[in-house]
């Protein structure tokens, strides 16, 4: 078989005709801006020219006869009697008594493996007006923030509502075990 090129088959020796490129017409585009513009100038031209507006005519209303006064009756009777019972009745409201543990609950913030970021942590703490500890984890290199004890765990939720508040979390709750 005979071998061919078929990469140059289609490919001839003469040079492709270049297509003739349309001659621009500049003129045409600079007439078109040139008869915008003429045209916005005698709008502003005419809007110049424009009289004043004739100033608006006040007219003085004659007084009309007077109305007779609207005659507005009287409220009507109240068919309860809940707003004068009210402000004098009191309502007696029992508070469940507060358990005070014999076991106080203490709060940690934090367990760190260095004492700068416990002391770091501890300082955010007391800007709170808040004291804290750090207690150093015996046989272990941890270093916790603690604060307490606390007698009652609604104080202790109190100071960690605060913090919380200062973007200082987390912080849990709980007994202290000795």
């Amino acid at each position: 078989m005979a071998s061919r090129d078929y990469v140059k088959r289609g490919a001839s020796k003469r040079p492709a005709k270049k297509k003739p490129t349309p001659k621009r017409k500049p003129w045409r585009s600079g007439l078109l801006a040139l008869i915008i513009l003429s045209g916005f100038g005698y709008g502003l031209y005419t809007l110049s020219q424009d009289p004043e507006p004739p100033a608006p005519v006040v007219q003085t209303e004659k007084p009309a006869k007077a109305k007779p006064a609207k005659v507005i009756p009287p409220p009507p009777e109240e068919k309860w009697d809940y707003v004068d019972s009210l402000p004098n009745r009191e309502v007696e409201v029992k508070a469940k008594e507060q358990v005070v543990s014999e076991i106080p609950y203490i709060m940690q913030c934090g367990a760190y493996k260095s004492a700068q970021q416990a002391e770091a942590r501890k300082l955010d703490v007391a800007f709170q007006g808040i004291n804290s500890q750090i207690r150093k984890k015996e046989g272990s290199s941890w270093y916790r923030v603690v604060l307490g004890p606390y007698k009652l765990k609604r104080d202790a939720e109190r100071d960690k509502h605060k913090l919380q508040r200062a973007k200082i979390e987390p912080c849990a709750i709980w007994k202290e075990t000795q």
